[in-house]
């Protein structure tokens, strides 16, 4: 995967903005119908199943990050953010269910000659609803404080990846001049 880091350095990337309760429930709602699609086309074409599904869990994932004021456009650096970030709302069976689809949706979108297997298909496909109504509960109950730990625990990290590249660049300056 990504490293926090290197997703707030990116185009795209991590980024702090004001949060919207609005812009919440809008992918609330595209998660929603995400699902809609998925639960119309797993009979009859799967890889718009499987790509609907995936749609469905990264929606309202980021409905959670809209809610708490965070902004990225690179799915990868979005699902960092909740492994390093959104542990106290989503476990690491969502965490990997969410890396599974993700991977699924690849696998289906862009590579003919590859095949997402039917047991992980099934799976992300069963647990997609179960997704989305978690991400729905974590939206009830954020609250102003939970927000703001999560904001200042990204910015410290930020902060001590800039000190660690500092003392690194400054170790190696001091071994050149030897």
């Amino acid at each position: 995967m990504v490293s926090i880091n290197w997703c707030c350095k990116q185009k795209g990337g991590i980024k702090v903005i004001e949060a919207s309760d609005n812009l919440a429930e809008s992918y609330i709602k595209m998660a929603e119908d995400a699902l809609g699609t998925m639960n119309r086309e797993k009979e009859y074409n799967i890889i718009f199943a499987i790509s609907a599904c995936y749609y469905s869990m990264y929606y309202s994932l980021y409905a959670v990050l809209r809610k708490i004021g965070i902004k990225c456009e690179i799915h990868s650096c979005s699902i960092e953010f909740m492994e390093k970030f959104l542990d106290d709302f989503y476990n690491k069976n969502d965490i990997n269910l969410t890396k599974k689809a993700f991977d699924a949706r690849n696998i289906s979108q862009y590579y003919a000659e590859k095949v997402v297997g039917k047991k992980d298909s099934e799976l992300i496909i069963g647990k997609a609803p179960f997704f989305v109504s978690k991400s729905k509960e974590i939206l009830a109950k954020l609250n102003q404080e939970d927000i703001k730990r999560i904001i200042t625990k990204l910015e410290e990290d930020i902060n001590n990846q800039k000190k660690f590249k500092g003392k690194k660049e400054s170790k190696n300056a001091n071994r050149s001049l030897v």
